[in-house]
């Protein structure tokens, strides 16, 4: 055993040594991962930013596109600054914010790159560049803020900003990274997988000082950026801007939709703001500024706002006790006014005349008829039989829930159950005279601007509509929208019931909002007053022409405006004239809403 131990020792010794050479020849020649690794040392790897796809309206017109500008980036690691008073006037800040720049960057990671001043301008830019060889670990990267030609419909179109954290950990997609730019809101944030377009990367080599010496093996690492989407919007620039121009100075909303096809022409939100203003270095402290206003500018009221629909509503009244053979074009009620208060109109009067006079006793009588069908001799258990059927018939119209724009952050309206009752008053303790305020659109009945321009769409298609929606292609293509915008929702209305409607509503003008006649183009519509605790009520209207023809559709709310009759629909008939005709030819109407002194 002794003669064999040197035998075993040169044995163990020969396959240290072979190991060990083969691990060498492992790193020399076959696995170049510590040459790469000592590569990536004097290689920068930045990232290629896409520029987000351009918006254009459903004409063509352009209505938001991109302006180039720059980050400077910094990898903590490798930065230094030995003179600091000469760096802040070089670079045009103050040290605070180069300290809680650089920290935060150095939390993030100091190896990865990091924005050390953010959305540097075309023209700062070139009073830095020759600067940067000085700072080892500065870099600049290019990107683009969004711009807007016409600053019009700031709540529709949207706004980017910066990623935050929380978005950052949601993201599965693994797509963004600290510093990147998000929609935010509006078409920019729903469309957002279309807009962004697709990251390049370039790897470039420097030197120990970061001086750029050209592309890391001639490019070969390198990938392009590929630009988002270009999206077509439903929009129509002219009548978006005339109808912000007439409300400007209110609060409020109007919604324009296309009836056949469920595109939404205008989405106006007043207040609004200039689009421009949440762009670029200062939207931080413009947002700021509009956020602490009390006039809410960012509330997007015509998804967010809810109101009553006040006597709008007598229209889908009508439609369903039609419908259920409860009203007849024949069916006549006196103007009892010890019912419910009304204005002074000839009575008794049928159908027709209760659209047309806009009659709130008729529509007290005919609702109590729609809700106690006799179904149970318990008058309490009656009420609360016919109420549930009754709304299951209203939700048909679009109602009571979020329609489902192509917008987040939309609210549903309100249709009252006998369980809400239940809760207020308890089981078997409210009746009739408990609820009959929603006979005529006000009590618990709630609804957004975006339904109402609904629901003229569909007293206009004779009872269907398509979901309102503000894309109308998707790089061209119109089949790239999403597929529930193109499908029919029937509303479980005979067509044969709208013609009396239709007819009707023609003449309300006549009776209710004579301001809103325009000769030779027959304007169907109707007036609603929406009751409102805390001020001056407000002024509601819904119409759409031609009437035989629709084109339009369109719902306006201006709060504490007063009857529906001035403000609402006025304001609605210059913008159809507007949209049918191209040109207004009422200039004393038009002086009449710009002055808004409508309560008097």
């Amino acid at each position: 055993m002794n003669d064999q131990r040197p035998f075993i020792i040169i044995i163990v010794i020969f396959l240290v040594g072979l190991v060990l050479l083969t691990k060498l020849f492992m790193i020399q020649v076959v696995d170049d991962s510590f040459s790469r690794r000592a590569e990536r040392n004097a290689i920068q790897r930045v990232v290629d930013h896409p520029y987000r796809g351009l918006i254009y309206d459903r004409n063509g017109e352009l209505l938001v596109y991109n302006n180039p500008i720059f980050d400077l980036m910094v990898v903590p690691k490798e930065f230094t600054v030995k003179d600091t008073a000469r760096f802040l006037s070089i670079f045009g800040i103050e040290k605070e914010q180069l300290i809680t720049a650089y920290n935060a960057a150095r939390k993030y990671s100091s190896v990865k790159p990091s924005p050390l001043i953010k959305q540097i301008s075309t023209t700062d830019f070139a009073k830095i560049q020759d600067f940067l060889i000085d700072y080892p670990g500065l870099f600049i990267t290019t990107r683009s803020v969004r711009s807007y030609p016409t600053p019009i419909a700031a709540h529709a179109l949207g706004y980017i900003g910066e990623i935050n954290g929380q978005q950052l950990e949601r993201d599965t997609t693994d797509y963004y990274e600290q510093g990147d730019y998000v929609g935010l809101s509006g078409m920019e944030r729903f469309y957002e997988d279309e807009l962004r377009g697709q990251k390049g990367v370039k790897y470039k080599m420097v030197n120990v000082r970061g001086v750029d010496k050209g592309p890391f093996k001639n490019g070969a690492y390198d990938t392009a950026s590929v630009a988002g989407t270009n999206l077509t919007s439903t929009l129509d620039r002219d009548l978006q801007l005339y109808g912000e121009y007439l409300m400007q100075g209110k609060t409020g909303s109007v919604v324009a939709i296309e009836p056949k096809t469920g595109e939404i022409l205008a989405f106006i939100s007043a207040p609004f703001y200039d689009p421009n203003d949440l762009t670029g270095a200062d939207f931080g402290k413009n947002y700021t500024i509009l956020n602490s206003l009390n006039s809410k500018p960012f509330l997007n009221r015509p998804i967010m706002a809810r109101y009553p629909p006040g006597s709008t509503f007598k229209i889908v009244q009508s439609l369903i006790g039609l419908q259920e053979g409860i009203l007849f074009p024949e069916t006549t009620y006196a103007c009892n006014k010890s019912l419910v208060a009304c204005h002074n109109h000839p009575s008794p009067v049928n159908l027709f005349g209760a659209i047309r006079n806009s009659c709130n006793p008729y529509y007290h009588q005919a609702f109590r008829r729609m809700i106690n069908r006799e179904v149970s001799s318990n008058t309490f258990k009656d009420t609360e039989i016919g109420l549930d059927s009754w709304r299951e018939k209203v939700l048909k119209f679009g109602l009571g829930g979020r329609l489902g724009v192509d917008m987040l952050g939309e609210y549903g309206g309100d249709v009252p159950s006998s369980k809400l009752y239940d809760r207020i008053y308890g089981e078997g303790r409210w009746k009739y005279s408990t609820i009959y305020s929603l006979s005529i659109g006000q009590g618990e009945l709630l609804v957004t601007p975006l339904q109402m321009a609904n629901l003229a769409a569909i007293f206009a298609n004779k009872g269907y509509y398509y979901t309102p929606h503000l894309i109308k292609a998707i790089d061209g293509d119109p089949s790239r929208i999403p597929s529930k915008y193109r499908t029919k929702h029937e509303v479980g209305v005979d067509a044969k019931h709208f013609d009396l409607i239709q007819d009707a509503m023609a003449e309300a003008l006549y009776g209710t909002a004579n301001r809103a006649i325009i000769e030779d183009l027959v304007i169907a519509g109707k007036t609603g007053t929406a009751q409102n605790p805390h001020g001056e009520d407000h002024s509601v209207f819904v119409a759409f022409a031609p009437k035989d023809d629709p084109k339009i559709a369109i719902a306006v709310y201006v709060e504490n405006a007063g009857w529906g009759g001035r403000a609402a629909a006025s304001t609605a008939s210059l913008m159809i004239e507007k949209y049918i005709k191209g040109q207004i030819t009422r200039p004393a109407l038009e002086e009449y809403v710009l002055a808004g002194n409508f309560i008097y």
